[in-house]
Parts: structure tokens; sequence; C-alpha cells
């Protein structure tokens, strides 16, 4: 009898959004108008951070990077979400749902580290300025980069691996908006015990260790700021910071909500809510942030627009 309930499942139906069937228009309108945000937004950062001289230093250079990194991580779900809110197909592969989540989990996990690597630049940056240019220099800062691009990407295809050689039987829908692990989990057969040990070390490893970095340099940064003796090079030191960990803050907040809190609370609205949070909101987030509170990037964009109109 058990034999002939059983079906193994081939693919997954990502059920998004079904539950409101009267606002998928609405809500293709508001994805596709967030997407290309991010692609505009993201984009003029790269631009500008390339082009202007004045932004050649190592702290651009990571965020010319991060950028690009925004565009890739939100162009693994968005396009994928628009099509499904188009479409109405809502049906996803077997292999393009392990491709997709192999990819997600590992450009995240560069996020992780990438955020990182910017703390510890401002800490190099304000706690040992004399040696900055030494520390800094353009070889360590390729190293830096590269490792946080690829850092992710064994770990999480293990991560992957291990997760879709397990069992799917029974029923393939998905309710979530893509490939993640949360809602996979709750859709396979079988002890999961390992998985989600794996799980959290993967989350341990990627948002917890990351965070702890970022904490030691601010926490250095900080004790260095406070004993600044002008009270406007305490506001300038502070002001280059901010952006930085307000970004962290969006991307962390909801990292560890999802990944990091108890099975028993996980629920597919918030599941939802949060991975909407995480892949679309904070890289839509990002360029403003860095932008509206950083003077040379806004002169940089003023001096672009200057030379497009006196071009045109």
């Amino acid at each position: 009898m058990a034999e002939t309930n059983f079906s193994t499942v081939v693919e997954f139906i990502l059920l998004g959004f079904s539950d409101l069937p009267s606002v998928q228009g609405f809500l293709f309108g508001i994805f596709l108008m967030i997407y290309t945000s991010i692609l505009l937004g993201n984009g003029l950062i790269i631009v500008i951070t390339k082009v202007t001289v004045a932004l050649q230093s190592p702290m651009y250079f990571f965020l010319r990077n991060f950028s690009f990194l925004e565009i890739c991580y939100t162009t693994v779900t968005i396009p994928r979400m628009l099509s499904d809110l188009w479409t109405q197909k809502k049906n996803i592969s077997f292999l393009a749902c392990g491709v997709q989540l192999a990819i997600l989990l590992s450009l995240g996990g560069s996020e992780s580290f990438f955020l990182a690597v910017m703390a510890y630049d401002r800490y190099v940056a304000i706690c040992k300025p004399l040696y900055y240019p030494i520390i800094m220099n353009h070889k360590k800062c390729l190293q830096l980069v590269t490792g946080a691009w690829i850092i992710g990407i064994p770990i999480q295809i293990a991560q992957t691996c291990q997760l879709f050689s397990l069992s799917f039987c029974g029923s393939n829908k998905l309710n979530h908006v893509f490939c993640d692990i949360p809602p996979l989990l709750k859709l396979a057969c079988g002890d999961i015990t390992l998985n989600e040990l794996s799980v959290f070390a993967g989350a341990t490893i990627f948002v917890t260790f990351p965070s702890l970095l970022i904490l030691w340099s601010y926490i250095k940064i900080i004790k260095t700021i406070l004993k600044l003796p002008s009270a406007m090079g305490r506001r300038k030191a502070f002001s280059t910071c901010s952006s930085h960990l307000i970004v962290v803050s969006l991307f962390y907040g909801s990292g560890f909500i999802t990944y990091l809190r108890p099975k028993s609370n996980h629920s597919p609205g918030v599941d939802k809510v949060l991975a909407l949070f995480y892949t679309i909101v904070t890289p839509l987030f990002n360029p403003m942030i860095y932008s509206l509170r950083n003077k040379d990037v806004i002169a940089a964009i003023k001096q672009l627009g200057s030379k497009w109109h006196t071009n045109s």
C-alpha cells in the first residue's frame, strides 16, 4: 500500500503568491519596477566608481564589486518570479530548482563575506590610517575580493547536493517564491536531522562568523573614533561607517531570523516576507544608502550628469 501511494517528485510547483489571485498583475508591476531600480541603481554605482578618479580607493573598489554582486543576487530570483506572475506557469524542474538554490546560497555567502571585508577596510582606514595604503594595496584588495566571491561556492554546492539527495515524495507544492532551504525541507521524506544540522552549520559559517568579524571591527572603530579630539572628525568618521552599518543590519537581521530561528517558528507567510526582504529590499536600498549618505558619491553622480548633459 505504501508503494502504491509513493510518487517521486520530478518537479516543484512554486506557489508564490497564488493565494492572492486578484493582485497578480499589480505584483508583477511592482517587482518589475523594483528589479529595474536595482539594475539601474547598482549599475550607476558600478559606473561612477569605475570612471570617477576621486573614487578609486579600496572602499569604492569593494563597493563596486558589492553592487555587481547585488545585481547577480537578484537576477537569480526576480526574473523567475516575474515569469511566474506573467505566465502563471509555476512549475520548476528538479534540476533548475537545485541550480537556483546553489547559486543563491553561494552569492548569499559571498555577500556576507563582502560585508565583512568592507568592515575590515573601514577598520584599517580609521584605526590605522598611516598604514592604510600599505595594508590595503591593490594585491591585497584583489585577494580579499576574490576570496569573498569564491569562498561560499564549494560549501554551498555541497549543501545543495546533500539537500537534493533526499527523497521528495507526495506533494510537490513549494509554498515559497523561489527554491529555498526551509520550504524544501518541509517536502522531504525521511529523517532530515542531518540536513537541519548542516543548515545551522552553514548559517553559522556564513552569517554568524562574518557578523562577529564585523562586530569586532566596529568595536575597534568606535573606540578609535571616541578618542578623536575634533567633533567634526568624529562625525566624519561615523558618517563613513553609517551606510555600511545600515546595510549590515538589513542583511544580517533577515539572515539570522530566516536560518537561525527555531523550526517551530517557521511559517510560509513569514518565510516569504523574509525571503523578499533579503533578496529584494536590501539590494534595492543599497545604492540609495551609499549614495545619499556619501558626499563623494553624490558629487560624482552630479559630475557624470553634467558631462552627459553637456555631451547631449
